[in-house]
């Protein structure tokens, strides 16, 4: 198979993370992978592991953006692929309006992976324009099927998974314990409670300065994730309240980090506490396959994956004492041990590929049908 897939950048993150590790294993079982982005970080890696990437602007809000169609066109009837896969809106409508300029035979198929609860608005519906819907939990393919009226039929469910290889059950590296404690000498000696999130409002940092206010001095916070410049106002009101209730020396925030498997590993209890429904709880899964034990609130894909590997942390959203009641019952279980290797990138690509197959192969016989 001749396989493209198309997002804006490759840099990093969940998506594009995804699209390199589908790319690596198209390659391993023999298949051409071509990826168009804008380009990025990931790009040395993608060709490295034999990949072949385009640069097109094809992820801009912008009038110049319909350039690429033509471009695309060309690169569609020179490469003559079996599947384009978008994974993003503003690539599927460049997509979209290619294929329109293409004699039917000369479409390929298109795949979207809708990563999102997306808004309803015409926008945003040009992901179930696709032949083949990808939805990343049962959360977003209910909404798919609720929000959208797409027929079931057109959709299939591939969860999202975590690097098995990376986020599994191993001791911590002695040599890296003790370079962290060097640099947040705080956090030695005391229950960590994880919170991997940036900073932003919805994803419940505040909820984890009133959790951490309510529990004793054996407790310690610590905040996972990067500030956007376009978030400091944000940063300095959690300041405000760390220094209003005299949290300075029970609150950390690491920042950005390419360690959190091992932040995972020192941690005592991991937490998913975004306000609003989130497709897919990554970070539930990576945290429950390194062993930790999370605690989530009982909404959206974070709940989907809890229920599966660990339901024992569900707490009903906003439920503030039911949050510190669930810490308190948990924190030193050592009895109960969350499920592993159920959400794993090697059983999203080998269904993902699969998928593939099958669609090429329902398409060879409707040609032949006819």
């Amino acid at each position: 198979m001749k396989i493209i897939q198309l997002l804006p950048a490759l840099n990093t993150g969940g998506v594009e993370r995804g699209t390199i590790e589908l790319s690596k294993a198209l390659v391993d079982s023999g298949h051409q992978s071509y990826v168009i982005s804008g380009g990025g970080l990931l790009v040395s890696q993608l060709e490295k592991e034999g990949g072949i990437h385009l640069t097109m602007s094809i992820g801009k809000k912008h009038i110049a953006t319909l350039g690429c169609v033509t471009k695309l066109r060309q690169h569609i009837l020179q490469i003559k692929p079996d599947i384009l896969h978008v994974r993003s809106r503003i690539p599927a409508w460049v997509v979209y309006l290619a294929c329109r300029l293409l004699p039917k035979r000369h479409r390929p198929l298109v795949v979207s992976t809708v990563h999102g609860l997306y808004s309803k608005p015409f926008f945003s519906q040009v992901m179930t324009f696709s032949d083949h819907i990808i939805a990343i939990s049962q959360t977003v393919k209910d909404y798919l099927l609720t929000q959208y009226g797409v027929p079931e039929k057109k959709i299939s469910l591939v969860y999202r998974g975590c690097d098995s290889q990376v986020f599994c059950r191993r001791p911590i590296d002695a040599q890296w314990r003790s370079q962290w404690f060097q640099q947040f000498p705080q956090t030695k000696g005391k229950r960590l409670l994880t919170l991997p999130a940036r900073i932003t409002k919805w994803k419940g940092v505040d909820t984890m300065l009133e959790l951490i206010s309510q529990l004793d001095n054996t407790y310690h916070a610590l905040i996972v994730g990067p500030v956007d410049p376009s978030k400091q106002k944000y940063q300095e009101a959690l300041n405000a309240i760390i220094r209003s209730k005299g949290l300075e020396k029970r609150v950390t925030f690491c920042g950005r980090r390419n360690d959190i498997d091992e932040i995972y590993r020192l941690s005592s209890l991991v937490y998913n506490l975004s306000t609003h429904p989130e497709p897919f709880g990554r970070t539930v899964c990576e945290a429950c396959n390194v062993g930790t034990k999370v605690i989530s609130w009982r909404i959206g894909g974070p709940m989907e994956s809890l229920l599966a590997l660990f339901p024992e942390g569900l707490v009903e959203p906003g439920n503030l004492q039911a949050l510190i009641d669930r810490t308190v019952d948990l924190v030193d279980r050592d009895d109960l041990i969350p499920k592993a290797d159920i959400f794993t990138t090697e059983k999203t690509t080998t269904q993902t590929m699969q998928l593939y197959q099958g669609l090429c192969n329902e398409e060879m016989l409707a040609h032949e049908g006819n």
